[in-house]
């Protein structure tokens, strides 16, 4: 049979469609135009028109942590390009599956600063798996099928696709290429057996063993297998902020997030354990504090699909190199029933002498008490994605999750405005579900206008604006570490403020603001009830601060709780 001709354009679409996709977040430009003119060829591709090409990016990113399958964004050339940028960084820093897709000008323009050029493939070189610009049609279909391999595979990640306007416009006869073998590129998924028996004997041998489950848990699909994993050796869980989900926070082992702004619990067990497994987290500085005093008598096993990760931050007794699914399944078999007793009895009574992630008591509505409100309404069954910031901090302790991907956040990048399009991403990837978007007021009007792209799409998605005046978090450091000394951090009066019902009845949203608790409740039941985008503003307290808190440059031994009121003198 004579193979099929196509032009470039054709051959990236079929591609996609014959790799599943579904959904690709775009905007148009003029070098990508002969590929925006096949995509009537392809109804089985949805193409969503966001608002500016970083909001594609977040929505792709939101896609796919919600999914767990590939997220597909697309810009053309120049600002079109370098618009990705912040959201391609989003997902390297959180190993997120994602496609970016990028038209450059002309091969005979390439080099010569042609309208609208930029190396993309130059700027995007640290972060992402890999990139590639296409020069002969003949290598698109290869390069399509492998970049998609490399994003899906391994430790995932994003990777670009700068595709030329001409190469979308040369023909050729489209093969599609059965099997990707990359040179050098051979991820490991099982474990090591020697490793995974000398790992087996440490925890069979420890006394206060803890397990530190990061996002690599979720990514591999193995929150089932370390449900297992911990309730046969009997070993208390604690997870990163990504990892939240991973365990559900209701189980007897559960104690919760660790790191700066983890429970105070949590970063003294992590403090006194004497062997760690850490299984799919990199011991990334907000986790861990100060690397030079963290647990210097600790023993580590490390667990962790990229062997670049093992060894970086902290020295380890046991590497195992593999995908977390498949080595916690080994490692079930190898490792001895257990229980720990002394030990638990010991974190509990930290636990109940310290107190972590109280709603505070008072009059005034707080960011604490409008979450926790949205877990009683939403019975803890919504997905949640927030923005960067205390609400981000608040959405990790005043929300339990029992589920994974039920949580999506921006970690490692910490990007503010990510809320507002990845939930639209989530919301597509979970048609039949609710979506919460909590949003810090600041962040929000980062990516506001992505609003009209959520009513273009009718997506269920929930936004929670929590206004307190301030950018809370920089706030926060400001009053603490810089002698309270307020500068460009005054939302309401500095940075103009609008005014958020009229802003999204403006886009045709449906709007509430609640400026106390009894407001609080009803405006959420209201919110869950409607169908469609609907958006509450939170009026909250201005200057509460995120407790407990480790300090930057200090370590988890040194985590602050809540001061206490100061006792009046006479």
């Amino acid at each position: 049979m004579t193979a099929k001709r196509m032009n470039g354009a054709q051959i990236l679409l079929e591609c996609l469609a014959r790799e599943g996709v579904e959904v690709i977040y775009g905007y148009p430009g003029g070098v990508v135009l002969p590929l925006y003119h096949r995509f009537p060829e392809y109804p089985q591709l949805k193409h969503v028109l966001v608002r500016h090409e970083q909001g594609a990016a977040h929505a792709a990113d939101g896609y796919a942590r919600a999914s767990g399958r590939l997220g597909v964004c697309l810009a053309t050339s120049g600002p079109g390009a370098t618009n990705l940028v912040t959201g391609i960084a989003t997902a390297w820093m959180d190993s997120v599956p994602l496609l970016a897709v990028t038209g450059n000008v002309a091969r005979n323009l390439l080099g010569k600063d042609g309208f609208q050029e930029a190396d993309i493939t130059g700027i995007t070189m640290p972060i992402t798996k890999h990139n590639y610009l296409v020069m002969d049609v003949d290598d698109l279909a290869y390069t399509v099928r492998e970049a998609i391999y490399i994003a899906t595979t391994g430790r995932r990640g994003p990777v670009l696709v700068d595709i030329p306007k001409d190469v979308f416009i040369d023909e050729t006869s489209f093969q599609w290429p059965e099997e990707v073998s990359v040179r050098g590129y051979k991820p490991t998924y099982h474990g090591h057996v020697g490793q995974m028996r000398k790992a087996a004997k440490l925890i069979d041998e420890a006394r206060r063993p803890l397990i530190l489950a990061g996002h690599g848990v979720i990514a591999s699909g193995g929150h089932d297998a370390l449900r297992d994993f911990a309730e046969k050796a009997g070993i208390p869980v604690l997870t990163t902020f990504l990892g939240i989900g991973s365990f559900p926070a209701d189980h007897v082992l559960s104690y919760g997030w660790m790191g700066m702004h983890g429970a105070y619990h949590a970063n003294q067990a992590a403090n006194h354990a004497d062997l760690i497994i850490a299984i799919g987290m990199r011991f990334d500085d907000r986790a861990m504090g100060r690397y030079s005093d963290f647990n210097p008598g600790c023993k580590i096993v490390h667990i962790d699909i990229d062997p670049a990760e093992i060894g970086k931050n902290l020295p380890v007794t046991v590497p195992i190199v593999g995908d977390v699914k498949v080595v916690l399944a080994g490692l079930i078999e190898e490792a001895k029933p257990n229980s720990h007793v002394e030990w638990l009895h010991w974190i509990d009574k930290v636990r109940t002498e310290h107190p972590s992630f109280t709603v505070p008591e008072t009059a005034g509505l707080s960011v604490q008490y409008a979450v926790r409100q949205i877990w009683e309404v939403t019975q803890g069954e919504a997905v949640v994605v927030t923005g960067v910031g205390q609400h981000q901090m608040w959405v990790g302790q005043h929300y339990p999750f029992h589920r994974p991907r039920a949580l999506i956040s921006s970690g490692g990048l910490g990007t503010m405005g990510y809320e507002v399009p990845a939930a639209i991403g989530a919301a597509m990837a979970r048609p039949g579900e609710v979506v919460w978007s909590v949003c810090g007021d600041g962040g929000f009007q980062m990516t506001v206008q992505e609003l009209a792209t959520a009513v273009d799409q009718d997506v269920n998605v929930k936004f929670a604006v929590m206004n307190n005046g301030y950018l809370g978090m920089v706030r926060q450091w400001q009053e603490l570490f810089y002698q309270h000394n307020y500068v460009s951090v005054d939302t309401a009066r500095e940075l103009c403020q609008p005014d958020f019902v009229k802003l999204a009845e403006a886009y045709g949203i449906p709007a509430r603001r609640a400026t106390a608790q009894a407001e609080a409740r009803k405006a959420i039941e209201w919110a869950q009830a409607t169908p469609g985008p609907v958006l509450v503003e939170f009026v909250v307290e201005p200057e509460d601060n995120v407790w407990p808190m480790v300090p930057a440059g200090a370590s988890l031994a040194e985590t602050m709780e809540e001061p206490r009121p100061q006792e009046v003198r006479a």
